[in-house]
């Protein structure tokens, strides 16, 4: 096992597994308490209780919390009796225990083991006034145009690059920081600044890339757990808890969920190095994984009352959302240029005979999707190229290592942008072929189509002076630049990452070759019997559903996948012995009885959706695309059936629906189903916006025909939406509360 180091003993070499989750103390512009839950006992306390509410911690340690006066308890019995807390919820209270009554707002949550965790900051900052950061406040009309401005700002963009500079712009405006980033990670965990909004003053980082080892995977999982983190002042002196480890549990309090929670030292001596002092981040989260950040940075200190903290957190909860509705509209932008290529595909076949040349006839259609310089085509045995490629051995030597290390089902991607890393005897490859993306086409033959990326070749330009980012000689310590030389190493004789759209797009192309394979085949079948043994091999191989038969409606052919579909013994045709026979497989015997008439008779193609009946399971919702195929005199030859898995489709059509319900509630209710967080039913532009933003990315995701299953991601868009109104609610809550006590 590999030694984890505690929190602020860690360095370059290990901080990949700093426990920074058991940090011990807190930033000192607010107070933490660990209650007891039974009786809201005061077990553990931040040393700094003294400075804020201008009593030693001994006073408040074993004591209830009433000791704290004012209203802090009856505030958190009413939080109690809302729900169990295990995600961090707001509360505003006033304490009347030191020499002057303090107006708070802060969190609290339950850990594991029942105890509460109560974080509280004084409305009016520290009494020490050269200490005190600025506060960005909360005026409840401003912060209620800005979330509107904003939500429909993310609602026009088009794409990730314009909801980016939409999302700096808008959280600049809001929070006032010097400098407000977006920060994508790419599938290796790297990160490239792709927005910035700043102050006139500071040089520009957009565009600079960044090692996957500036985030250590612990914090990573932490900006998924919390999504809002603020540093009020890098230069802070921790208020460490006390007592140190927590009776309750005899360990240290994991301080996962806690906003007040210190940072690693590792991080705020970066920040110091770039002369940063504040600083907030904001997650960007997308199928549960963590897309990017929000981050912004401030050259003074700078704290924000927490209505603004939630208003920033729902800008990147509405964020992340667009950016799913548009990374999936490109799934569906996929679609249409796939039905384009295989349409193409099938004309050429039909009046060339060979679709392999109608593949490479346009080299731009091929490459420019994929921002790939070149591509290949291994297929029966022969090559063909487009743009810049390896030499033909190089190609066949790759082929071969492509095949060794990819066991993948046809059209299933293969990916790698460092091809002479991962195989040091390829390394002749790199100048044009350092990043492969291949698909596989066959079963049982080496067919493969592959695009291929060159070296990435780096420039940076540094604004100013380069050295000023650096301090001292110590190569273990943190700057950008440093960093940048790090991550610039790390990419030294590789491609430009496959990113998840260019993946699904090569998958959605092999896909569509394969299923142009199989009507190809079906076809050589029909016409050319002494052919029959090694095109059959290759249709009861394919996982596309088939079904063959000749003029007469005689069965030729159900390959391995329709058996599979149809619930039968991989054994063949089963007792399916004609077309007129297939009508007993279906719920809909009579439709299925007309649509094959019409295939006979008036030579139509059908395309349709069916019940296939499987022996002691539910009926398996299937489309069906029957073909006539004729031959070059206009005889008819026979006909093809294939058939597809209906069942996801259908399954997200039904997470549609209740999504669409879902809405449809909200728009009703003005917020979430929770009746405690249910807003005035008058007409609200943010809500509108929210669940307009959430309308058009069911839209944009439920209209994806490739990639990833939809049905899930419409169960977050629903859950992100219900998380966006609650967080407005409280917002709404919280402004109002202030309000209305002249806070």
């Amino acid at each position: 096992m590999q030694y984890s180091p505690p929190f602020g003993t860690a360095d370059l070499t290990n901080c990949e597994r700093e426990l920074i989750h058991l940090a011990g103390s807190t930033q000192p512009h607010g107070l933490l308490l660990v209650l007891r839950a039974s009786d809201l006992q005061i077990v553990q306390a931040t040393g700094n209780v003294g400075v804020l509410l201008g009593v030693p911690v001994q006073h408040l340690l074993e004591r209830p919390l009433s000791v704290l006066g004012g209203d802090v308890e009856a505030c958190l019995r009413m939080l109690l009796r809302a729900g169990e807390l295990v995600e961090p919820l707001p509360l505003n209270c006033l304490s009347t225990c030191g020499p002057r009554a303090r107006e708070l707002e802060g969190m609290v949550h339950r850990i594991e083991g029942g105890a509460l965790v109560l974080e509280l900051e004084p409305v009016d900052g520290l009494d020490d006034s050269t200490s005190r950061p600025e506060m960005v406040t909360a005026d409840s009309a401003a912060l209620m145009d800005q979330l509107a401005v904003g939500v429909q700002r993310f609602n026009d963009a088009s794409t990730v690059g314009l909801l980016a500079d939409a999302v700096v712009k808008t959280v600049r405006d809001m929070t006032g920081y010097d400098r407000v980033m977006v920060y994508k990670f790419d599938p290796d965990g790297h990160g490239k600044i792709i927005a910035e909004a700043r102050h006139p003053r500071l040089d520009s980082l957009l565009g600079q890339h960044y090692p996957a080892s500036d985030i250590p995977q612990r914090a990573r999982e932490l900006y998924l757990r919390t999504r809002v983190r603020v540093l009020v002042d890098a230069a802070y002196v921790p208020a460490p808890l006390v007592p140190a480890h927590l009776a309750l549990t005899g360990g240290e309090l994991d301080m996962s969920l806690c906003y007040l929670r210190s940072m690693s030292p590792l991080h705020t001596q970066y920040l110091r190095n770039m002369g940063v002092t504040a600083t907030l981040v904001v997650s960007l989260v997308r199928e549960g994984r963590l897309w990017g950040l929000i981050a912004a940075h401030h050259y003074a200190p700078r704290n924000l009352r927490h209505a603004v903290r939630a208003a920033a957190e729902l800008l990147g909860s509405v964020a992340s959302t667009r950016i799913a509705a548009i990374e999936n509209y490109a799934h569906a932008q996929v679609a249409v240029l796939v039905r384009q290529l295989e349409q193409r595909l099938i004309d050429a076949t039909s009046t060339e005979g060979d679709w392999r040349q109608a593949l490479f006839r346009n080299p731009r259609t091929l490459l420019q999707p994929l921002d790939a310089t070149g591509a290949a085509l291994f297929h029966d045995g022969e090559v063909l190229t487009t743009g810049e490629v390896p030499s033909t051995p190089e190609l066949r030597a790759l082929l071969q290592w492509v095949g060794n290390t990819h066991a993948g089902v046809p059209g299933a991607p293969f990916a790698c942008s460092a091809v002479a890393r991962t195989n040091p005897a390829l390394a002749s490859l790199t100048p044009v072929a350092s990043g492969v993306l291949a698909v596989k086409l066959s079963t049982t033959r080496p067919d493969y189509l592959m695009w291929f990326r060159k070296e990435q070749l780096l420039t940076v330009t540094w604004a100013g002076d380069p050295t000023k980012l650096v301090i001292g000689n110590d190569p273990l310590e943190l700057s950008p630049r440093r960093s940048f030389a790090a991550w610039s190493e790390i990419v030294r004789g590789t491609g430009a990452p496959w990113v998840g759209a260019e993946i699904a797009l090569a998958r959605a192309v092999g896909g569509a070759l394969v299923d142009i394979i199989v009507q190809v085949q079906a076809v050589r079948l029909l016409v050319a019997e002494h052919q029959i043994a090694q095109t059959r091999a290759t249709l009861h191989s394919s996982d596309e559903p088939v079904l063959i038969s000749n003029a007469q409606g005689a069965a030729l052919l159900s390959n391995q996948a329709f058996a599979r579909l149809a619930g039968w013994p991989p054994a063949g045709l089963h007792d399916l012995h004609n077309l007129d026979s297939l009508a007993t497989l279906f719920a809909e015997h009579d439709s299925v009885g007309r649509m094959l008439a019409t295939l006979r008779d008036s030579r139509q193609p059908w395309r349709g959706e069916l019940q296939l009946l499987r022996a002691g399971q539910e009926p398996l919702p299937v489309s069906v695309r029957a073909e006539l195929v004729s031959g070059r005199d206009g005889a008819v030859l026979g006909f093809i059936l294939i058939f597809t898995d209906l069942s996801e489709a259908k399954r997200t059509e039904a997470a549609r629906q209740h999504l669409e319900q879902s809405l449809s509630l909200a728009a009703i209710t003005q917020a979430g189903p929770r009746p405690d967080l249910r807003l005035p039913r008058e007409h609200d532009e943010v809500i509108g916006a929210i669940l307009t933003n959430a309308s058009l990315a069911a839209m944009d995701i439920a209209d994806a025909a490739v990639g990833p299953s939809v049905a899930p991601l419409l169960q977050e868009l629903e859950a992100a939406t219900e998380r966006a109104t609650t967080l407005y609610a409280q917002i709404r809550r919280s402004v109002g509360s202030g309000n209305s006590q002249g806070r």
